[in-house]
């Protein structure tokens, strides 16, 4: 009887044994896939925070190419305008300039002429038929320059931008800052000049600028 309780206790020994062995080694495996659980939505969470990250500066980067090509397209426009606004401010300019210019260079022919005539009547060796001759010249020059500058003053305040006026023994030049003249606006010039320097309408040239 004590050998078969030994041996009973043997078995239940091993019994024991065993049904640890099975379960620490079950607990070890459920250890083993909650730790592969946690590190694959670990992983997961990892992934996807990358993917948001990569979509987030792709947007940015996205957003900051717009944001240049507007830029660069508004600088281009920018400078396309200041372009345009620089040649119709020249154009301008040089249309102002001619007029201005001529008008002096007119200026400086009746001086040079007044000076001319000026001197011969003050030569003390000059006919006196010279010396009429030279006043006679000074006033018709002065007349004329008078004249003419009426004449321009007139046809500006009818509304037109400028007028230079040349006159010549056989014909009067007007040139005149607009882009097209009517030709109820021709007749309304020639009248103003006709009258003002004393010249029929034939020997007026009317020309735009």
């Amino acid at each position: 009887m004590k050998v078969l309780k030994k041996n009973q206790l043997i078995v239940l020994v091993i019994s024991l044994m065993l049904m640890t062995a099975g379960y620490l080694n079950f607990t070890n495996k459920e250890i083993k896939k909650e730790q592969i659980s946690a590190l694959g939505d670990a992983t997961l969470v990892s992934g996807n925070a990358i993917i948001e990250e990569k979509e987030e500066n792709a947007i940015i980067e996205n957003k900051t190419e717009e944001n240049e090509a507007s830029e660069t397209n508004e600088i281009e426009n920018n400078i396309l305008n200041n372009e345009n606004n620089n040649i119709a401010t020249i154009n301008q300019m040089e249309e102002e300039s001619y007029f201005v210019k001529s008008k002096l260079e007119r200026e400086n022919i009746y001086s040079q002429m007044l000076e001319t005539y000026q001197e011969i009547y003050n030569n003390a060796n000059a006919t006196a038929e010279q010396k009429k001759e030279a006043i006679d010249k000074i006033t018709e020059i002065n007349n004329r320059r008078n004249s003419v500058m009426i004449a321009e003053n007139l046809v500006q305040a009818k509304g037109f931008k400028d007028i230079v006026i040349f006159t010549n023994e056989n014909s009067i030049s007007v040139i005149i800052k607009a882009e097209i003249l009517e030709a109820e606006q021709i007749a309304q010039i020639q009248n103003i000049i006709s009258r003002e320097l004393n010249v029929g309408a034939e020997m007026i040239n009317i020309s735009t600028k």
